[in-house]
């Protein structure tokens, strides 16, 4: 998530009331998570096990809670709870905006575009030409989608990251800033759930297609040319490559990377990346052919009892 403009560490700090290392005029052009970050923006870290991977990422700004030696040309706001601080930025520069009307007026829709009864679209969004959008979607503030989307009943885009922090007192909740992003031509069925980036976009690519009851997590990023069967569910952070087929009920844990032309067929749990090109099959996930032919061979296992007992 990008700011308006660029700010000062020293504006920052202000913000949430921490102290700083480094130049107060240092710039700080926004805030995004370890796995997305670019120069200019904060990251935050609260545990020593990860302290070398953001201190070491693209990000220029290091919400941290400790004072450790600051990096040549970054800069540290020192804070004892950086994920608390994390939410605080977020919540500064990207807050909760009530709706009073189905349609915000600051939502731009394109010429040709289909709006259903009971469609909710929130503050900031942003709607190409020649999109239908059947009753009873909701698509929350600040999403982008292209020009001839299709989007069927009762999809919410927008909801928030299921992403939490054990506290003693209960969860606590890492506040979403970011957006959602359907390229052109994405179609998506009925009951669809795609979450927003915490800092970051979920973006599904040009010509994507989702089946009805399709689950995408926060900042997954889908590439072009993809078939989702229903009933799918892929968590946050997961990379999508072009031309990748996800049959019905497949399960996709988090940040990792699926290769172009990926086939997983029905039921699969992906538990870890994928070459592309392959097809896989099974929980834990396999290439299909050799874990077809282990389920051939289990299948002979009573024959083959059989005749050991004749011996």
């Amino acid at each position: 998530m990008k700011f308006p403009r660029t700010h000062s560490l020293s504006e920052i700090a202000k913000i949430i009331g921490t102290e700083y290392i480094r130049d107060p005029d240092f710039p700080v052009q926004g805030i995004n998570e370890i796995h997305v970050v670019e120069p200019g923006d904060i990251v935050f870290v609260d545990h020593p096990k990860y302290y070398d991977k953001a201190l070491n990422s693209k990000a220029t700004v290091i919400l941290i809670n400790k004072e450790v030696e600051c990096p040549e040309n970054k800069a540290l706001l020192i804070s004892d709870d950086p994920f608390r601080d994390f939410n605080r930025i977020t919540k500064h520069f990207r807050p909760f905006q009530n709706s009073n009307t189905a349609i915000a007026s600051t939502a731009s829709i394109g010429e040709g575009t289909i709006i259903q009864p009971n469609v909710f679209i929130g503050n900031h969004v942003n709607i190409g030409r020649n999109c239908v959008i059947h009753s009873n979607v909701s698509i929350n503030d600040h999403c982008v989608i292209g020009d001839g989307v299709i989007i069927h009943s009762g999809s919410v885009l927008g909801s928030d990251a299921f992403y939490y922090k054990k506290r003693p007192e209960g969860f606590d909740r890492l506040l979403s800033g970011g957006r959602v992003i359907l390229e052109d031509g994405v179609e998506l069925g009925s009951l669809c759930t795609i979450d927003r980036g915490v800092s970051g976009d979920t973006i599904i690519g040009q010509g994507s297609k989702l089946d009805n009851q399709v689950h995408v997590g926060h900042d997954t990023q889908i590439g072009k040319k993809c078939l989702i069967a229903s009933q799918t569910g892929i968590a946050g952070c997961v990379i999508i490559e072009d031309e990748v087929t996800l049959w019905g009920q497949v399960g996709v844990t988090s940040a990792i990377t699926i290769g172009k032309g990926a086939v997983i067929l029905a039921q699969t749990g992906v538990s870890k990346s994928l070459a592309g090109g392959k097809t896989y099959f099974g929980s834990p996930v396999e290439e299909a052919r050799e874990r077809l032919k282990q389920l051939a061979n289990v299948r002979q296992i009573p024959s083959m009892m059989e005749q050991l007992k004749k011996l």
